[in-house]
């Protein structure tokens, strides 16, 4: 399958703006420069020529940027899926879970604030294919890195 190396440059930068969504929106993959919304828009092609499911697997190692990416990606089928204003369907499928998030980051030896989950993100497109919904999934990885339980932690403050 089609490979794309993305490296986070811990800043914004003007290259995930609107208008470079419509900018690869209806390309083909490989005529314009390697992005994150070309691999997005291949799948969102070949899901509606093929009528099949289409994944996208975002892979790194801790702090490489693979959250920051998947949401670029969702951003990217929210406007051209039709959905971005009406529903705003990145922002709901990631405040899904902040419980979750919260009980499961943790310090490591190489992240002060590394998940300890996967994440399985599954939108939902109807017969003209705009969003209709989405799904987050989340699966324990491993605790292996963990340094230490902070000490009184109330994870629940902050969402009374």
């Amino acid at each position: 399958g089609i490979v794309l190396v993305a490296i986070n440059p811990y800043e914004q930068l003007p290259i995930y703006e609107q208008d470079v969504i419509y900018a690869y929106s209806g390309q083909n993959m490989g005529d314009m420069d390697p992005h994150i919304f070309a691999v997005a828009e291949e799948a969102y092609k070949q899901m509606a020529r093929d009528e099949k499911n289409q994944s996208i697997i975002v892979s790194g190692e801790s702090g490489a940027g693979k959250t920051v990416s998947a949401k670029y990606a969702m951003r990217f089928f929210a406007t051209v899926g039709g959905s971005a204003s009406e529903t705003n369907i990145e922002a709901k499928v990631l405040a899904s879970s902040p419980i979750m998030e919260a009980i499961g980051n943790a310090k490591t030896t190489r992240n002060d604030n590394s998940s300890r989950f996967g994440k399985y993100i599954q939108i939902g497109f109807d017969k003209r294919y705009h969003i209709i919904g989405a799904n987050m999934r989340t699966y324990l990885l491993e605790k292996s890195r963990v340094v230490f339980q902070v000490r009184n932690c109330n994870v629940f403050s902050s969402f009374l």
